[in-house]
């Protein structure tokens, strides 16, 4: 057995600790009460690794014989290369790659105007409230919201409950359906990590506005985040276009459009195109050259 440690901070303090040290070091050598031995016992936790697969050692292992790989073919013999076409020429060097992958395309959550009534004849959404996508996910009638929530005009004639909703966009039709039954939309901008935050009750879907946003530090508001504004010209241009009953839409002066590059007639400068002259007025014909 390897000596306890204790029993070496009895033989120190004997000796050597008998020097004004001894108060300082001894307490810390009397509290280790284990043995050496410890050292030779450590493991690591359960479950921390996979005991290797032992192959081609009898039927038994139930990895024997073919060792998993089969019988026969390239794929017991040898290894196959990812992409390999049996040795053809490959397909994309006969006919070449096509088209390419739009990397600034959102995929929107449909939802049309059947199933929020049928949502609400069963209860299941309250028409008297603000419907936002968190209403929607949590009530079932939306499995998940991908890049935002686009309202659709499906079942637009079975549309009877005036509602306020909250989406990210809206079809022409769906507006005036709901205008038609009394109700309101609003479309408004969120991001994916904002749309996150949404759905925990961290960020409240509605508008926000300088007026009405709580801040951060104000400990009575619910929610720790606010929410983002559109950057991109495109989306600007979406949220503030009347049209689609953006959030934005306030922002633009009457008689004007949503764009932000196109001005509307007559109301930019003329800049006159006038030929600078002398002080002296027009030039005289007797100070010409030609």
């Amino acid at each position: 057995m390897p000596p306890q440690l204790k029993h070496i901070g009895a033989s120190y303090s004997a000796g050597f600790f008998g020097s004004p040290l001894s108060s300082f070091l001894l307490p810390f050598l009397q509290q280790q009460q284990r043995a050496a031995s410890i050292l030779s016992s450590l493991s690591d936790n359960a479950g921390a690794y996979n005991k290797k697969i032992r192959r081609g050692r009898g039927p038994a292992s139930g990895k024997g014989k073919t060792s998993g790989r089969g019988h026969k073919g390239q794929k017991q013999h040898g290894k196959v290369p990812r992409g390999f076409q049996g040795g053809q020429t490959p397909l994309e060097v006969v006919h070449g790659k096509r088209g390419f992958e739009n990397q600034f395309s959102v995929e929107m959550s449909p939802v049309n105007l059947d199933r929020i009534q049928s949502w609400i004849d069963q209860g299941r959404l309250d028409p008297n409230k603000t419907i936002t996508m968190k209403e929607l996910n949590d009530s079932r009638c939306l499995h998940g919201v991908k890049d935002g929530v686009k309202l659709l005009a499906r079942g637009a004639e079975q549309l009877k409950s005036p509602m306020n909703i909250i989406v990210s966009r809206a079809s022409t039709a769906a507006i005036k359906a709901i205008e038609d039954a009394g109700g309101k939309v609003t479309t408004r901008f969120y991001t994916p990590f904002s749309i996150r935050r949404v759905l925990r009750g961290e960020s409240n879907p509605a508008i926000d506005t300088p007026s009405n946003f709580n801040t951060v530090t104000d400990h009575a508001s619910p929610f720790q985040y606010r929410m983002p504004d559109p950057t991109s010209r495109k989306d600007i241009e979406y949220y503030r276009d009347p049209a689609h009953r953006g959030y934005l839409s306030h922002l633009v002066p009457e008689g004007e459009g949503p764009s932000l590059f196109f001005k509307t007639p007559g109301n930019g400068r003329v800049l006159s195109r006038k030929r600078p002259t002398r002080s002296g007025g027009e030039s005289k014909g007797e100070n010409r050259i030609w």
